[in-house]
């Protein structure tokens, strides 16, 4: 597997090559957590799937900030938290798809995230028809309003793979323990909207914070095999 860091649009990309002609292009969005543990999810993807990928791995600096479709106080306070999400979309669309599909492609698009990547992902999915599959792992779909705008704004990708830790609706938070209700009618919803053949969601052993590298390629092994049709 081959593994490089490049410069695009401003900012750092980890990229890594399982085969030298790939059929599917996964992003991902990289914070500061996800480091650590990106080059394990990655050669568990290819372990798991045998179709050949370039996965793209995206810097995020301010996880809230950047990812956070809108404001929500119980997500944070400062006043541009949930301002700013649509730039982070804008660069996927306007300059990390052009730079991948000049290099390798024009392949089908698979983006996912964990915790408010995993939010991203999915609303992203709403505001954008470039993803031919989204990964949403442990979402924070307890953010206010989700539901309501989940039922106004359809799904334009094809196939959307939901996960979530059987621990985390325990969680002391009262507002976050919503998330597994909502995750629940989240999935209820896609599979009325989309098809049951189009949407899953996995329930994983653990809390929030347990094995995300092995729950993200366990996401993005689901999208590349229910898209490899089209490959």
């Amino acid at each position: 597997m081959e593994k490089k860091i490049i410069e695009t649009g401003g900012r750092e990309v980890l990229v890594y090559q399982t085969d030298p002609k790939p059929q599917v292009l996964l992003f991902q969005t990289l914070g500061k957590q996800e480091r650590g543990s990106i080059d394990n999810e990655v050669q568990l993807i290819s372990e798991a799937e045998r179709i050949p990928f370039v996965m793209a791995a995206f810097a995020i600096s301010d996880w809230e900030v950047e990812l956070t479709p809108w404001h929500d106080p119980e997500v944070s306070r400062r006043r541009d938290v949930g301002e700013h999400a649509n730039e982070t979309l804008q660069y996927i669309l306007d300059k990390l798809i052009p730079s991948m599909k000049k290099e390798y492609g024009d392949l089908p698009v698979i983006l996912g995230g964990y915790s408010l990547g995993g939010l991203f992902a999915r609303w992203a999915s709403s505001e954008s028809d470039r993803f031919a599959a989204v990964a949403c792992c442990s979402p924070s779909v307890w953010i206010a309003g989700w539901r309501d705008y989940s039922a106004s704004h359809p799904v334009l990708a094809k196939n959307v793979y939901l996960s979530l830790g059987d621990r985390e609706e325990f969680c002391k938070n009262k507002v976050v323990a919503q998330v597994g209700n909502n995750i629940r009618w989240e999935s209820e919803h896609l599979q009325q909207t989309l098809g049951s053949d189009h949407c899953t969601l996995e329930w994983n052993h653990g809390n929030h914070f347990m094995d995300g590298a092995r729950r993200m390629a366990m996401g993005f092994a689901w999208c590349i095999s229910k898209n490899s049709a089209i490959y």
